[in-house]
Formats: C-alpha cells, structure tokens, sequence
C-alpha cells in the first residue's frame, strides 16, 4: 500500500480488528436473509509524513451511498457545539449579507441553519441523497456531489468563491486527502478562512479509542500529519483549538498559502506537544492493538457476567463506533438484544455484523433494563440526562471505552 498523501511505502500496522462490515451499512429486514459486505479493517502508518490510514479495501462511493443514515441533528450538543461555532465566527470573521459560507460535508444542514437564520448566503456540499434532502428541506442549497478540486473550480467559476469555509468530521473520511484539501485553496477567496474539524489523533491512542477505527474513516489525524498536507495542497495553518468533541477533536483554521497570513503560536505549541508524545516514531503507535484487546475482553465479561446472573442489558446509540466494538468483540443479540437510537431513519434496522435490532425509546421503557450500555461514549453525559429515568427502576449506565465504568 502507499500513503494516501506522500505516495511512500506504507507498512507500520497501529491496530489490525479483523474483519468488519462498514460501520454505517445498517440492514434492513429482507437484508438479514443474504450475506453481507465484510473487508479487512486494518490501519497503517506512514513512516514519511506520519499520516494515519485505513487499508484501501472499499470505495468511497460504497461507503456514502444513498441509504447513508448518519444525521448529525439528533444531537442535542452537536447542535449546540454547531450554533456556537457559527456565532464565534461570524464576530471573529464580520460575516454577514455580503460573505459566502460553504459547507462541505454539510450532512443534513445541522450547521448551516444557523449561517442561514443570520442572513449570511450560505452552500452545502454534501453526496449523500438522505442526508441532502434533510438540508434542502430547511431550505438549503445543496450540491449532491463529493468534492475536490473539479467541483471547487466550478464553483469558482460561477462567483461562488468563499469567505469561510467549513468541514467538520470529514477531512478523515476522503480517500484522496490531496484532492479535497487543494478544493479548498481553489474555493477560499484571497483572504478567505476555511475550518477542518476532526478527531485528534494524539487522543484516540493516548484514550485507547480504538472504536473510532472503521471503513469509513479513510484518514486519522495529527496535527503533524495535517500542517503538511495542507503546505503541500496550497493552503497554511494559521490558528488550532483543541475542542472535547467527539472524545478529544481539533479545530484547525487555514488560509491560502499566498494570503500572506502567518501561524498563532498555538500551532507550535501543539505541534511541540505532538512530537513530545512521539507522534513521529513508530513506538507511538505500537500500544493501541493491546489496549483494543484489554476494551473487548472486559465487555465480553461484562455482557457474560450479566447474562450469568439474569440482568437484562440493553445498548443506546446506533453509532459507527459502536459497530466497531461490537463487531471486534463478537457480541450478537444473544448478549445484547436491542440497541436503541432517537434516529427514525434508523429504526427497524438492525446494525451491520451483529445483526442487533434498532429499537426506539418506548422499547427500553416497556424491557426496563438493568444495564444500559452507551455505545456513543463521547455523548455519555448527554445520553445519560436523556435517559436518567431509567434509574427509577435501578437500572444503571455503562460505558466500555477506554474502560468499562459504571456511570
């Protein structure tokens, strides 16, 4: 394999989980009477440039199809970490009737509502139909196609360039990282800004968050990794925030490499940090397959134990990263019955591999379980405020990740 980004030999392994269906490709009932999709789930590191990566085995256009069930609105504090964003950076940038904010990978228009409900002319990209026709259907412009630098020219073409630019959680989830980070220097004006959110790298191995591995992220990133491949594509990081979502993310602010705008020390910092940690050697990576094992045998005892002594378990969040964990671990409706999600798209459906039935809330009020196992463990707190009416029956909250803990 070569890097996604350099092009070198890419052979030091971080995690090898075997073998997985993609994480989002929840089943609908007729489905469960055929074979699924499985592919190797193995990530690699790049001894050049230090990018993290998924081994190539599935197409991107696989991955984001149209039944695509991910919808970032039903997140109560994703909204919120959403609202607060685009009021900081409409100060920090005066936006207002006259600016462009585009969104790429603007999922159901959980972000651009509130850039919208301001006055500000606002664009989403985002490939897949679900999640494009939830965004148009609060009235906004969506382009129904992946980006890079061909649709980014277009756009271009047509006047649409951008005085900010945002992508949150989708820098990882491109297959031709260069492609898609060199759009961005076509589409930003001259003095434009453009924002990436994503997981930090540093965290994921530093909180064994090894469940964040799956298919569908193509890339995991430092900062190390990412100062590089935006240098190499046209754009400099000028300011990074660290930021607790999704169990530890940055937020990395970038212009046009010929706008003249120079680093906040802020990115030296951290960069610092990052090589203190040893991000550039290969030693860094080697303690993550281990911890992957310690997380799944601790929940397989769990689930046993509680099967053992006739307490009922149920799961809360139909997530990514909870497929992830369950596949690795071999858990099947046997142990775990049902898995509960707010999210009506998907309902009736049953995750990928384990095969466990997607249920809504009344399902856990009317089972009463005495365990409710969050998946999600970056939303714990707000999914136990959610649920806390589970305690009047004694039921308590378990998290597995980075260890198993009764909340």
């Amino acid at each position: 394999m070569k890097c996604r980004h350099c092009a070198a030999p890419v052979t030091l392994p971080m995690a090898d989980l075997g073998t997985a269906p993609p994480s989002n490709a929840y089943l609908r009932e007729p489905a469960l009477h055929a074979p699924e999709r499985w592919y190797p789930l193995r990530v690699l590191v790049c001894e050049r440039c230090w990018l993290v990566q998924t081994e190539d085995f599935a197409a991107a256009d696989a991955l984001f199809d149209a039944e695509y069930a991910y919808f970032s609105s039903f997140s109560s504090s994703w909204l919120a970490h959403a609202q607060a964003y685009v009021d900081g950076m409409a100060e920090r940038l005066a936006l207002g009737p006259h600016s462009h904010v585009v969104e790429v990978a603007a999922n159901d228009g959980y972000l651009l509502q509130y850039v919208a409900a301001r006055g500000i002319p606002c664009l989403g990209v985002e490939p897949t139909a679900s999640t494009a026709a939830a965004a148009r259907a609060r009235g906004i412009e969506v382009v129904e196609r992946f980006f890079g630098v061909e649709l980014a020219r277009e756009l271009a073409a047509q006047g649409r360039c951008a005085d900010l630019t945002v992508a949150n959680n989708v820098l990882a989830h491109v297959p031709d990282i260069n492609d898609f980070v060199a759009g961005f220097a076509v589409l930003l004006k001259p003095q434009g800004v453009a924002t990436f959110e994503f997981p930090h790298l540093l965290q994921l191995v530093q909180q064994c968050q090894f469940d964040t591995l799956y298919h569908e992220h193509f890339s995991y990133l430092s900062l190390t990794a990412v100062q590089r491949i935006f240098a190499a594509n046209g754009l400099v990081v000028t300011d990074v925030q660290e930021l607790p979502t999704h169990g530890g993310s940055l937020r990395v602010f970038a212009q046009r490499s010929d706008a003249g705008a120079q680093p906040q020390e802020r990115v030296a910092w951290l960069l610092d940090r990052e090589a203190a940690a040893g991000v550039s050697s290969a030693a860094f990576y080697g303690r993550l397959q281990g911890e992957a094992l310690r997380i799944k045998r601790e929940l397989l005892g769990f689930l046993l134990d509680c099967h053992a002594r006739g307490l009922k378990v149920g799961a809360y969040g139909a997530a990514a990263k909870g497929n992830t964990l369950l596949n690795f671990a071999g858990v099947r409706a046997d142990l775990l019955p049902y898995v509960v999600d707010r999210n009506p798209a998907k309902q009736g459906q049953y995750l990928p591999g384990s095969r466990i039935p997607i249920v809504d809330e009344a399902h856990l009020r009317a089972h009463r379980p005495d365990r409710v196992l969050i998946l999600p463990w970056n939303l714990k707190d707000e999914v136990v405020a959610q649920l806390d009416y589970v305690r009047e029956w004694g039921a308590l909250f378990t998290v597995a990740v980075p260890a198993l803990k009764t909340l």
